[in-house]
């Protein structure tokens, strides 16, 4: 693994487990209620099944192509949660370093406890505690939109690639491919998530269950059941991108969604200009769900 560029300030530990942390209360490019309300998701939803995590795998990596990602690459994990992509992509590299900036660190290192070639470390994207340049490839999932500053946060990442390596973005999109229609569904339900993730933690849990039932439930059903007749409409009705996962998955994703006290939303190309100016070029967007990846390198 590689050498830290600063001491820990202390460790996590749990059982077996035992995590350098380098969180500190002066870090700026954090919003800590989020950051908590991961941590107790992550708690929560650190089994899903490995079938499914391959399955979304897949999805995410699309457009990375075998010369991106190298047997023998160092790999940065930026925002691991439960370290279910750590552990997608373990066998697969060199060695690979996960950050989280939630008490899920510990809950990821006791799940990639097998892997020998991932270390999970708590630290936020503005504090990475590695040299510059020193990855072959980062990828964030989900996680950059969560921050307040997402241009920041890109930039933190690029001085970690080496020259010539690869970064693997996921951002929520602004629905900026959608119709009017779809736009107005996610405007009501955004209004639902910013009621329901300002509840305590021990009542937005359970409120989070009910919706994967009252909303994920039918509109995916609905998509499975146009998917049979291979209708087109069936890729329109929001939430289809969930026909082919699990319930399990959807308790997840409701969490993920309505219970996120900070989520921002991006169009592809402010997505495209926050790469371009952190000094990425090369970049590659995926037509496929989930909106919006993309890969892109550092020269």
């Amino acid at each position: 693994m590689l050498p830290y560029t600063k001491q820990p300030l202390h460790y996590l530990t749990m059982s077996e487990d035992r995590v350098a942390s380098f969180l500190t209360a002066e870090d700026a490019n954090i919003d800590w209620k989020t950051v908590k309300s991961f941590g107790e998701e992550w708690g929560k939803f650190n089994n899903i099944a490995p079938d499914q995590i391959a399955r979304i795998g897949k999805d995410y990596f699309d457009i990375v192509e075998d010369q991106m990602l190298l047997p023998g690459a160092i790999v940065l994990d930026v925002g691991c949660g439960s370290g279910r992509w750590a552990n997608f992509l373990a066998a697969r590299v060199k060695s690979l370093e996960a950050i989280e900036p939630s008490q899920a660190a510990l809950s990821a290192s006791s799940y990639l406890r097998s892997a020998t070639n991932v270390r999970v470390t708590q630290a936020t994207v503005e504090e990475i505690p590695f040299a510059d340049n020193s990855f072959d490839f980062v990828y964030s999932l989900g996680v950059l939109h969560h921050v307040p500053n997402t241009q920041e946060a890109i930039q933190s990442c690029f001085e970690k690639v080496k020259p010539g390596g690869w970064f693997l973005l996921y951002l929520y999109y602004n629905l900026d491919n959608r119709n009017f229609l779809y736009k107005m569904i996610f405007q009501a339900s955004d209004l639902l998530r910013r009621i329901v993730s300002a509840l305590p933690g021990r009542i937005k849990r359970p409120v989070c269950d009910i919706l994967a039932v009252l909303v994920y439930f039918p509109l995916v059903n609905l998509g499975r059941a146009l998917s049979l007749f291979s209708l087109p409409l069936a890729n329109a009705i929001p939430l289809a991108y969930y026909r082919k996962t699990s319930f399990q998955v959807w308790r997840n994703d409701s969490l993920d969604r309505f219970g996120t006290p900070l989520e921002k939303r991006f169009s592809k190309g402010e997505i495209e200009q926050m790469l371009v100016t952190s000094g990425f070029s090369n970049l590659h967007f995926s037509q496929k769900p989930p909106y919006w990846h993309v890969v892109a390198q550092k020269k």
